[in-house]
This record gives C-alpha cells, structure tokens and sequence, in this order.
C-alpha cells in the first residue's frame, strides 16, 4: 500500500510531506502494492502506546478475563492506542498472579495471530498489542496510597516479584515502588536492568529519591500525583528526576491531574526525550458519568474526573489520544513533541522500540492520520487499514 498526500512525524522535530509504504504488516521503502490511500493532507503519526492505564468501556485490566482484555484492546485501538502496557493495582499475590497467567496467553495469541496475518481471513476486529504490564502496586507507600487498597500493600519483597513475573512470562515491564519503603533499595539494585524501576505512591524527600535513582530506578509515575510537592526547599521525588537526566517521568494531561501551567514548566525543565504521556485511564473511560470501581473500590465519575469516596482522585476517564489532544490544544505543548511523548518515548521505555513508535521502514505499519482539529480521519493497523 502507498499511502499518498500525508505529512509524516519524523524525530528530527518535523513532519515531512511524502508518501509511507507498506509491504506486507511491515513499513517499507517501497511497496510491491498499488493501493493507494490518499491522506487528505493529514497528519500521519505512529500509533500511540499507553504505558500506564487500568481500563476503559466498563473494563478494567485487573478483571483477568480475555473478555476484559479485548474489549479495552479493541477501545484503545479505536482510540489510536495500538499498543498497550497496562497496569494492575494493589490487590493479593493470588489475584495478581492469575491476571498475569491470563495476559501471557493472551499475549501469546495475538503473538500467534499477527504471525499468520495475510495467510488467511478473520472476522475478528483488531485489537491493541498487549506488549507488556506495568505493575502499579503493591509496594507502595501507605501515606501516599492514592486509589490503591491499602489492605493489600507491602514493603517490596523480591520474591515475590519473581514469582509474578515468572507466571507471566516476563511480560512486567515496570515495577512502580515507593523508594523509603524498607527493603526497597535492595529491590532495586537487585534488579536494576531486568525492568524499568519507577518512583510512585511515595513519601521520599529529595535524598531518598535521588539514593532510589542512583541504584537504578530510571522512571517516576504520574509526576506531581501521589508524591510530595515540589517546593523550592524540598524538591522531592520531581527534584531528583530533574537531576538525573537518564530518569523519564509520566505525565497525565488529563486536564485534572496537572494543571496547564504545570505541564508546560514539565516540558521545559524535563525535554521532550523525558516526558512519557500516559492517561491512567480506568474503566469508566469511553461511557457515561456513574458509579464504577477501580481496584475494588467504589469510584465516582464526573465527566473527567473520577473519585473515591473521600474525594481521592482514582485514576482518569481520558484515554492518551485525548490527553495529547488537550496537550497541544489547550495546554501550549507542540503538536510534533506530544506525539513524540505519546508514541516514541514510550515505546522506548518498555524495550519494543526495535518495531513500535516510529514511522521508519521496517517497523510494524501502525500508523495514525489526524486531521487538523486532530481527530483521527484514517488508520492502518498492522499494515491494513481500520474501519
């Protein structure tokens, strides 16, 4: 397929007017295929990846279930999002240890399913890749719990990771702990370039954190959310990411979580090699304001915003298409570096950037066309075209 008339992303900070070509589910240099779509003159961007959601359309990744899992990879792909790295909350070793036993298999057949794309015909929609988990929980710190159940959260214990990851296949790609948490610093070092380590739901000042990053954490979740403040005499967990220029930091614009103003300070101290756009979406995402839960608790949802009980923010109604929509529409951050931080930066920290998150040839053909008010006018998935 030659697919005409676009301006295509390119890392260089631009968007290039040209021609993508696929052959096969791959990009390619040239294509041995004539169908031709024409893009109108869109925007043609890589597929986005979510490292860090719960659900959507009533769903949520912790319900286990291959029904839960195709019904939010068919909502995020909708969305633009074609590949997905969900997280789990805070919830027994048992409950975990299913969800992930459950999440391989269904990896494995989507594994099994691109494979044989081509070779014969299927009525079944696409789905978002699962390319791995992100493990939100349960070593988190009490104080800063969030949405988490505080009846299932523990200091880190290693073996207990083990065990987990080894029942879903390695599919954890991020472990997000709270570095004051007795034995964490041994978690990390233990097990420091097996996993991305991330700095969440925590109570750590400047020093803690900064020991955190030193032994080998590289990441923190959702900045500014369930951590201590950044003030000019404690900088916190968001001083000592700023400080170590190899620590990647999440960001949520869901335009509740962080403030506009916020956002835009983020971009400029941190760069757009650092910000990782996440929405942190839960299973009221794509439906109507209600009742919901998240993590077994009972959650409201109010147009974006989605609450505990006590008023706790418990995770967005927004998916990452929408959060980069409003990062560039109503938060000032340009077009080409929230795409960027919504489909290179991510596809980088979870170690599948070798065939996601950009537009060159040899990568998976993913690609997304925005328009100019960026709604999604076209989409090819996997080198074919979605509906």
């Amino acid at each position: 397929m030659i697919v005409k008339n676009i301006r295509i992303f390119r890392e260089n900070g631009a968007f290039e007017e040209g021609e993508l070509y696929t052959d096969g589910s791959q990009l390619s240099q040239t294509s041995r295929d004539h169908e031709i779509l024409d893009g109108q003159g869109a925007y043609a961007i890589p597929g986005l990846t979510d490292i860090h959601f719960h659900g959507c359309v009533g769903y949520d990744f912790c319900d286990g279930t291959w029904e839960a899992f195709e019904a939010i990879a068919a909502y995020e792909l909708q969305n633009g999002v074609t590949q997905i790295c969900p997280a789990t909350m805070t919830l027994p070793e048992e409950t975990l240890t299913s969800i992930g036993r459950e999440a391989l298999e269904f990896a494995r057949w989507q594994d099994e399913e691109a494979d044989q794309e081509g070779s014969r015909q299927t009525t079944k929609p696409p789905l978002a890749r699962l390319c791995g988990i992100h493990m939100e929980g349960p070593f988190l710190s009490l104080e800063k719990k969030g949405a988490q159940n505080p009846l299932y959260l523990k200091k880190p214990d290693l073996a207990m990771y083990r065990r987990l990851q080894k029942a879903a296949g390695g599919l954890y790609r991020l472990v997000s702990l709270a570095p004051e948490l007795e034995g964490a610093m041994e978690f990390i070092e233990a097990l420091k370039g097996q996993v991305v380590l991330s700095i969440a739901h925590t109570t750590a000042d400047y020093d803690t954190a900064w020991a955190a990053l030193a032994a080998g954490a590289s990441h923190a979740t959702h900045l500014y959310n369930a951590m201590m403040p950044f003030s000019h005499r404690a900088p916190g967990v968001v001083g000592a990411a700023f400080d170590d220029a190899a620590c990647q930091v999440e960001l949520i614009c869901d335009g509740i979580h962080i403030a506009p103003a916020m956002v835009r300070a983020t971009f400029k101290m941190f760069g757009d090699n650092r910000v990782i756009l996440i929405s942190d979406s839960m299973m009221a995402t794509g439906l109507t304001d209600g009742d919901y839960s998240l993590g077994g608790q009972a959650v409201k949802v109010t147009g974006s915003l989605a609450t505990l009980a006590d008023g706790t923010i418990a995770g967005s109604a927004t998916n990452l298409m929408d959060c980069m929509r409003h990062a560039v529409k109503d938060m000032g951050i340009p077009l080409w570096t929230a795409v960027k931080c919504a489909t290179v930066n991510p596809a980088k920290s979870i170690g599948i950037y070798d065939r996601f998150g950009s537009l060159d040839p040899g990568k998976t053909a993913n690609v997304v066309l925005l328009n100019e008010n960026l709604d999604i006018t076209g989409m090819l998935f996997q080198g074919k075209v979605v509906k």
